[in-house]
């Protein structure tokens, strides 16, 4: 569950897929996808470290792997590093990143947007939105955002020496903001892109975005890591946990391209900004490679992702909080405000808080005490309650068993609980 965060400012989320261009009769229409914050717990907005001695990240490898793709090679010569790096990551990763029109029938058009005489064709596409992708394989497959692509009719694919194809929408995963398409290959060299490390990343090194906004194809732009590990909202009602924050200019669509390192490397799929004129504000968010890398081979083979659910709701335990709950001030973890009847939690025996207390603190600290405090998860520490959805979202599928260190009644107990698949986003 999230909890919806206690203050709200001006400022809008703007999912960035669709710009598109409408031409009825001389007219145009421009199409901005905007949405609320809505983050796991109300801290989610405050850098995160992963939990420390976290076992080996599971890998799927259900489709065939891309040949592996070299790294930026820098050449010596007359210009400065910065400047080197730009161009070398923009001529080894440009001929990956596609530009991504979505049409729909004429069906799906406002009568409003329309002249009075106009005769509205039901099999007629028009465009509807415009955002990037990128090369995944050599087998036909592109990365792009689900909210690019979500409900379209048509998609169409346009590579940098300008050829144009149709794609299929073959996987959707609205949880995670992602999706695949696949193109016939045959007449295209694709140039997948090389994955990076996102455990190599640091606030302040630099980065790089190529995509299409506004519908200025293959447009680079620079900027640095404002920071990691920020909860960003989903098209549900679950967070993307561990998502990167960069002051590299991003715009309506840039949607669905890549997010890279001074390698040429993605590090994560542009996806949302925060701005309060629905254009580049400095702040910008790219889905994390780590997620990108577990749900793609899957969407791939399967056509759909099912993430690890627990069934619980609540926040990071502040020390602000600790009289009111009767807990030690000193300690750290992940306070349960509320247990989900029928949920893997529920089933497992995590307790909820039940004792209505009064406190001072509305919107840091929780209204009712008794509710478990989650201190480890597989022997890893948690110290703020997104640590519990990375942990999940890095290492764990439906099906697995995970051991949980709770501080109950003052007393360290263990508690075995078996993980199910989150309810169905629904569009």
């Amino acid at each position: 569950m999230i909890e919806e965060p206690k203050t709200r400012n001006r400022s809008v989320w703007l999912i960035l897929g669709g710009i598109g261009a409408i031409s009825i009769f001389a007219l145009c229409a421009l199409v901005v996808v905007a949405g609320y914050f809505l983050v796991a717990t109300p801290d989610s907005r405050v850098e995160s470290s992963e939990p420390a001695s976290l076992r080996a990240p599971i890998v799927q490898q259900l489709a065939t792997p891309a040949p592996p793709a070299q790294p930026v090679v820098i050449s010596e010569g007359v210009i400065d590093y910065e400047t080197a790096v730009l161009v070398a990551i923009y001529e080894k990763v440009g001929p990956s990143v596609v530009n991504v029109d979505v049409l729909s029938f004429e069906r799906n058009l406002s009568p409003q947007l329309l002249p009075p005489s106009a005769q509205i064709d039901p099999d007629t596409l028009i465009p509807q939105g415009q955002g990037s992708g990128f090369v995944w394989d050599t087998e036909g497959h592109i990365v792009t955002n689900a909210h690019v692509v979500d409900n379209a009719d048509q998609v169409q694919i346009t590579f940098t020496d300008g050829t144009v194809t149709i794609a299929e929408v073959i996987g959707i995963d609205r949880h995670s903001d992602l999706a695949v398409l696949k193109i016939d290959p045959d007449g295209y060299n694709l140039v997948p892109v090389l994955p990076g490390d996102l455990d190599q990343m640091k606030v302040g090194m630099r980065v790089a975005a190529i995509g299409n906004p506004f519908g200025f194809a293959g447009t680079l732009t620079s900027g640095i890591v404002s920071a990691i590990g920020r909860s960003i909202p989903g098209l549900a009602s679950f967070s993307i946990p561990e998502s990167i924050q960069t002051d590299t200019a991003i715009n309506p669509g840039n949607s669905g391209g890549p997010l890279l390192n001074e390698r040429g490397e993605v590090i994560g799929v542009n996806a949302q900004i925060r701005s309060d004129e629905r254009a580049n504000s400095g702040v910008g968010f790219a889905i994390p490679i780590t997620i990108v890398e577990r749900v793609i081979p899957v969407l791939i083979a399967e056509g759909r992702y099912e993430h690890s659910f627990i069934g619980i709701s609540g926040n990071t335990f502040s020390p602000i909080c600790a009289e009111g709950l009767g807990l030690d001030a000193g300690i750290r973890g992940a306070y349960v405000s509320a247990v989900l009847p029928g949920t893997p939690a529920a089933k497992g025996g995590l307790r909820g808080g039940d004792v209505a207390i009064q406190n001072d603190s509305i919107g840091i600290c929780p209204t009712e005490a008794g509710g478990d405090l989650i201190t480890a998860i597989d022997g890893n520490p948690v110290a703020r309650f997104d640590d519990l959805l990375v942990y999940l979202e890095r290492y764990t599928s439906p099906g697995d068993s995970v051991t949980l260190t709770v501080l109950r009644d003052g007393k360290t107990i263990e508690v075995d609980v078996t993980l199910a698949p989150r309810p169905e986003a629904q569009p």
